[in-house]
């Protein structure tokens, strides 16, 4: 009887030792599946992330790094400018330099608030949001421009110029601290861009110094005929020179002098002898 019991229990037996590794392994395939699609999506989003914020600082780059201080540049020139066409044509540069800038900055604006997390818990992305401020508001200030000799000339010149400089110093430094969030985030290194973004910099310093001294650089010599004569020789005439106008002077009143005495004795005599 016990045989008999055991020999019919054990299909039974076998169909419940072996149900838990049939249903085992496809639930063990269907979490390696998953794990695996998650690892590819995270690939997929760290990948575009990247992409993303390289766009977003390229976009910013050309932006406050390059075209801002070009039209600063642009605009100090036309301001030496005499020629009244290279002074329109100057001008027209700045116009389309800063406007270009204002839209690249909006671009990379929409671009990170699309893509990216902004709690705002960084100086990279508070400085920006008050950098964009600032841009529209230069921007506004910008076509506002009154005309010349009014009376709020003098004001606006003034607030234009501390607000695009500033703007364009805070722009600089901004575009550093975003690629410290960018090596932060990607673990990329970021020293050739670095390296090249600071010598951008000091190449516009020098060109942004050297107005300055063009002027004072050009008056060192002044060119007359052939020779080259220093503001020294303008200003202090040569000894010999001195002396020669010196006895020219009382040499002519002299001779006029005498003529005169001469012609007045001649004169004296004509009419003692009538």
């Amino acid at each position: 009887m016990i045989k008999k019991l055991a020999y019919s229990t054990a299909p039974t037996n076998l169909i419940f030792l072996t149900l838990p590794l049939v249903g085992c392994s496809p639930h063990e395939q269907l979490n390696k599946a998953s794990s695996h699609s998650i690892k590819q999506n995270n690939h997929k989003m760290s990948h575009q992330m990247t992409s993303e914020m390289t766009v977003h600082g390229l976009l910013l780059w050309a932006s406050m790094g390059l075209l801002m201080p070009l039209g600063i540049l642009t605009i100090r020139m036309s301001n030496r400018e005499k020629c009244r066409r290279w002074f329109k044509l100057l001008f027209y540069m700045h116009v389309i330099l800063q406007t270009v800038s204002v839209l690249l900055a909006t671009a990379g604006a929409v671009l990170s608030i699309k893509s990216f997390e902004n709690s705002f818990n960084n100086h990279h992305q508070r400085i920006g949001l008050a950098l964009y401020a600032a841009i529209l508001l230069q921007a506004f200030i910008g076509f506002r421009r009154p005309h010349r000799k009014s009376k709020g000339r003098s004001l606006w010149y003034f607030a234009h110029w501390v607000l695009g400089t500033t703007i364009s110093l805070v722009g600089i430094f901004n575009i550093y601290t975003g690629l410290e969030a960018f090596h932060k985030r990607t673990s990329r290194s970021t020293r050739l861009w670095t390296i090249l973004f600071t010598a951008q910099i000091f190449f516009m310093a020098f060109l942004y110094l050297f107005q300055d001294k063009w002027d004072y650089i050009q008056k060192q010599g002044i060119v007359l005929g052939n020779e080259a004569i220093s503001p020294s020789d303008q200003t202090i005439p040569p000894p010999q020179e001195n002396q020669k106008e010196s006895n020219f002077e009382p040499s002519t009143k002299s001779n006029s002098l005498g003529s005169y005495f001469s012609k007045s004795n001649a004169l004296k005599k004509l009419f003692q002898l009538t």
